[in-house]
């Protein structure tokens, strides 16, 4: 199947789950504009080669939940797909006890997404603000960011003004900024 790149939401969504329509009529509903490509379940970024060249250019983030030890403070850690999440790196500049990964069960009652979806337009579904935005640095540079609306099976490209300027205020979130070294400073 040839992947093709769309605009915004697709014409029929009656096969789409409750949850991605939801991202499209938010998007929507706020003038942002943004494209889509429809494709198998991505469930690992080598699976994503294909769709990030569709993408591109823009910067296409491992999206990782994450919790404290005592998993009473909740992350969402948006990092580029070339860099490695390390957790003293990060614990120490949000000042937190070491971070590890959050059960997939909070995930879907936090974020209302399953493993392999997990993104940014999750925090819609963050009513009660449970979750805190962590944001890699290089990302916040971007022109766009590639993410998935609540599904695996569709991805879109979204101007990042758009997400951390538009859709985070919707949604009352907001995000810290943190510092990770790609693969190449490794060893630095």
């Amino acid at each position: 199947m040839e992947l093709q790149l769309e605009a915004g939401r697709p014409a029929d969504v009656s096969a789409r789950m409750d949850k991605e329509i939801r991202v499209y009529d938010l998007l929507d509903a706020l003038g942002i504009s943004y494209e889509r490509v429809d494709h198998e379940p991505a469930e690992t970024m080598e699976a994503c080669a294909k769709i990030d060249e569709v993408l591109a250019p823009a910067v296409i983030c491992k999206n990782l939940l994450l919790c404290n030890r005592q998993e009473t403070k909740f992350y969402l850690l948006m990092i580029k797909e070339d860099k490695k999440f390390k957790t003293k790196e990060i614990s120490q500049q949000i000042n937190s006890s070491r971070l590890s990964f959050a059960a997939p069960e909070y995930m879907e009652r936090f974020l209302d997404i399953t493993p392999g979806s997990v993104s940014v337009m999750g925090l819609m579904n963050d009513r009660e603000n449970r979750v805190q935005l962590l944001v890699d640095e290089d990302v916040l540079q971007a022109e766009y960011v590639g993410c998935h609306p609540c599904i695996n099976t569709s991805s879109l490209r979204i101007k990042t003004r758009d997400v951390f300027d538009r859709f985070l205020k919707e949604v009352k979130h907001d995000y810290i900024p943190v510092i990770l070294h790609g693969e190449e400073q490794v060893g630095a």
